[in-house]
């Protein structure tokens, strides 16, 4: 089987992140968002990968550099370029002659270069692989379907899929990750633009469904899954990432230093006297921690970048920032080559900041 990653998308709700950034790449516990599928897509088997990338040549190459051929994954990486953000269902389509040309059994997996599912797929891929399905889609009770599309259940038979139901009949919203054989594009062939102008996958699988194809589902029993949208998705994903690290020190610690729970600095990495580091915290290469600083919980903190008297909690910093203002900040998300210094004091901040902006607080 081979594998897709979809990470052509505009990522609007992440403005203005995203007017300088490919949202894929916004690291998760110091690790670019898109990483996360592609080691769940490795550890299932699967080791041919395409990836759509967007439409502008400086994102084309942003994404290009982060992942390089995927040899440093042990994975084959090939890039399908999108003129343009037209649908899931769109994105399948151009890369069509990757997904069936050498692939003996044209099956496939489509999964969304910002959902992460802790757990793995493997039991999923194993079972479409070795059976006589033509598409196969994951579910997830959650509390809140209305954000999601839902697959309508009958006599364990899917009925219809339902796109973000005002009232929806279930609590089983589509985890964005597909598994399809080539009859999936005579459906998309027969798309027409949705209300949004895109063309959607849900109306080709509800084609599959309606042609009286075989299109099964699992529910699936991983931990958690997020597909990180907006700033608060990016917090929440990053928040239980950070759950999962494991302490190690590649720095210096400064003596007078205080190191609270699990912690992860990296090489380089300067912790002076007087700072505190509160885990689950990650601390990227060649930053320094100045003291009357707190870092954390749940903080990510990119490599390169200065922080001084300042505490900065479940927060992201992407990196190389210099960040000194005297003043708590709480749930941001902070763009890379960012200043922020001193002006009144304030008790806390929230702040969505894009790249090389300068900040007073």
């Amino acid at each position: 089987m081979k594998g897709l990653i979809l990470s052509g998308g505009l990522g609007t709700r992440l403005r203005p992140i995203t007017h300088t950034s490919n949202k894929h790449l916004i690291p998760l516990a110091n690790k670019p968002m898109i990483y996360y599928p592609i080691e769940t897509l490795k550890n299932a088997g699967i080791t041919d990968i395409g990836i759509i990338v967007g439409h502008t040549e400086e994102k084309i190459r942003e994404v290009k550099d982060a992942i390089g051929d995927g040899s440093k994954f042990g994975i084959k990486i090939t890039y399908i370029e999108q003129d343009a953000p037209r649908g899931l269902a769109h994105a399948v389509k151009v890369a069509r002659g990757f997904l069936v040309n050498d692939n003996a059994d044209k099956k496939f997996i489509v999964h969304l270069g910002d959902n992460i599912l802790k757990g793995g797929i493997k039991k999923y891929v194993d079972t479409f692989k070795n059976g006589d399905l033509d598409a196969m889609i994951l579910l997830k009770d959650v509390p809140n379907p209305q954000r999601f599309g839902v697959a309508e259940i009958k006599d364990g038979k899917i009925i219809r899929l339902i796109e973000k139901p005002i009232t929806s009949p279930n609590n089983l919203a589509l985890v964005g990750i597909y598994f399809f054989n080539e009859a999936i594009f005579n459906e998309i062939d027969k798309l027409k633009p949705s209300w949004r102008n895109e063309y959607e996958i849900t109306e080709a699988i509800q084609g599959l469904l309606d042609d009286g194809s075989k299109v099964d589902y699992r529910i699936i029993d991983a931990e958690w899954w997020k597909d990180p949208g907006d700033a608060e998705g990016i917090l929440e994903a990053n928040t239980l990432l950070l759950d999962e690290i494991i302490s190690s020190n590649k720095g210096k610690i400064e003596e007078g230093a205080d190191i609270q729970g699990k912690v992860s600095i990296g090489d380089g990495t300067i912790v002076k006297k007087g700072a505190t580091i509160k885990g689950p915290t990650i601390i990227g290469s060649n930053c320094i921690i100045g003291g009357n600083s707190v870092i954390g919980p749940y903080a990510s903190i990119g490599d390169q970048t200065v922080v001084e008297n300042a505490w900065i909690e479940r927060s992201i910093v992407i990196g190389e920032a210099k960040i000194d203002c005297e003043t708590k900040i709480t749930d941001s998300v902070i763009g890379r080559k960012v200043n922020i210094v001193p002006s009144d004091k304030t008790k806390s901040s929230r702040l969505i900041v894009g790249e090389h902006s300068f900040i007073a607080l």
